[in-house]
């Protein structure tokens, strides 16, 4: 039997493998589901193992929350890959719109069902999956294989970088795989060459010490609320460029041959406007001469991502003395993440209404972006591995999110490509109600991940870059 065979018999064991890590609600945003997700780190570990990974083992820096560890390293001169996952997941939001509890993976119109069934434990299922579909078979891996699964993606992983310098010589690697970005649409398998960066800034407006009777002072107090929302306000592009002085200064202009690529890729404004789930009338904020590809992956962005001010439920009339606002920009190659907080802080604090305090924080730490060139042995390998496991020809894209440790992670490892390759699509639904995951892409990027595998075994380990 082939790998390729066995992933065929064995797929819905791979889909209960999949459901079991789905139930638990190992949600890493509010800081209440430890035990939760003390718990997936267990079951990753216990799927490591049926997989026949080696060296298994729950591991943390500080007081970091768990990473799943394991490894197969008994192919001698062969290239090592590092395969990253994550296990936790985020939030319920909106239970009243899911069609089926988002804690049993169901499935649905050829799609699995459940929050975190493709952000990010259906790529901890396909990666186990390719494992054990060579072990099962074969006896052993064309390549050397060391699998972290983070705890701690969804809040920023503001740990790894740190585990990554505590481990590096047990994690040292020469190919990194990333099964956490999109391909464009169902079907078409994508590897991602370039992430935005994030920066963020947490603005406070006050106005006076405590709130005052609206009776008496409405009219007369300066409304921090009001204050905030105008200051907000000024951050209307229309479609044109973001009005914040210095934010294009270091941007790195698209090249004609990406353009030309990015034209040629499906979809158009009905596309979007379904996916995005646009309101009638409401029309897009892409600059003008752009695509919706061309602006989310290569132009900066800014987004409020919260707002308070007092609660809807307990309102009272009352002139409000302070608001605030959560501001988050994605920032393209070749963008300073401090030049863009300082543009951005300046553009927020300059010329207050009525002259209220306005205070700006950062509101996390910054993340890089990160580009690479999508050429060379292991991307050869990559394009080839899905083009087979898809039975079409792969595409080169960008993303508008981030994945922070892509970049220093290559570095760490001596240069070492990272290929990410798409698990998602535009139904997926990531962080959103009624997540999902394309049951078909599932087994062609299993498929792909086992061509990978048989690929860069091709290869030795200094020939991958």
């Amino acid at each position: 039997m082939t790998p390729l065979d066995w992933l065929q018999k064995n797929h819905e064991g791979i889909v209960r493998n999949l459901a079991e890590l789905v139930s638990v609600p190992s949600i890493s945003t509010d800081g209440e589901h430890g035990p939760e997700i003390d718990k997936t780190a267990s079951l990753t570990c216990q799927q490591m193992r049926e997989a026949g990974l080696q060296n298994v083992e729950i591991l943390r820096v500080g007081h970091s929350l768990p990473y799943a560890y394991g490894e197969w390293l008994d192919a001698p001169g062969k290239p090592t890959v590092f395969l990253y996952a994550h296990h936790d997941v985020q939030p319920i939001n909106y239970r009243e719109q899911w069609l089926s509890d988002p804690w049993h993976l169901t499935r649905r119109d050829g799609r699995l069902y459940g929050r975190g069934s493709a952000d990010d434990k259906g790529a901890i299922a396909a990666q186990l999956g390719a494992i054990a579909a060579y072990l099962k078979t074969q006896g052993s891996l064309p390549v050397n294989v060391k699998m972290l699964v983070e705890g701690e993606e969804e809040i920023g992983s503001k740990n790894l970088l740190g585990f990554f310098e505590r481990h590096k010589q047990k994690l040292q690697s020469d190919v990194i795989v990333v099964c956490d970005t999109e391909n464009v649409e169902v079907g078409l398998p994508c590897i991602t060459y370039s992430l935005r960066g994030i920066v963020a800034a947490h603005v406070e407006v006050k106005s006076a010490e405590i709130p005052v009777h609206s009776g008496m002072a409405g009219g007369a107090l300066p409304d921090a609320a009001i204050a905030l929302n105008a200051i907000l306000g000024r951050l209307y592009w229309g479609n044109g460029p973001l009005p914040i002085s210095g934010m294009y200064d270091a941007v790195r202009p698209i090249t004609e041959k990406e353009r030309s690529a990015f034209r040629r890729i499906p979809g158009d404004e009905s596309k979007w406007r379904k996916e995005y789930g646009i309101a009638p009338n409401t029309q897009l904020a892409i600059e003008s001469g752009l695509t919706a590809y061309e602006q989310t992956w290569r132009r900066p962005s800014v987004t409020v991502i919260a707002q308070e001010a007092s609660s809807i439920k307990g309102a009272s009339n009352q002139v409000l003395p302070k608001a605030q606002a959560i501001v988050s920009c994605r920032i393209v190659p070749d963008q300073e993440p401090a030049q863009v907080f300082e543009s951005l802080k300046n553009f927020l604090t300059k010329d207050p209404p009525w002259g209220v305090q306005v205070t700006v924080k950062e509101a996390g730490p910054p993340v890089k972006w990160w580009i690479t060139d999508p050429n060379g042995p292991a991307f050869e390998a990559a394009l080839a591995a899905m083009r087979k496991g898809f039975d079409r020809d792969p595409i080169a894209i960008g993303c508008g999110g981030t994945i922070g440790f892509v970049g220093p992670l290559a570095e760490l490892f001596g240069g070492a490509p990272a290929l990410l390759m798409g698990i998602e699509d535009p139904a997926s639904n990531a962080h959103a109600p009624n997540e999902s995951l394309h049951e078909g892409d599932f087994k062609k990027l299993m498929a792909s991940l086992v061509n990978l595998f048989e690929n860069l075994g091709k290869l030795s380990a200094n020939k991958v870059k």
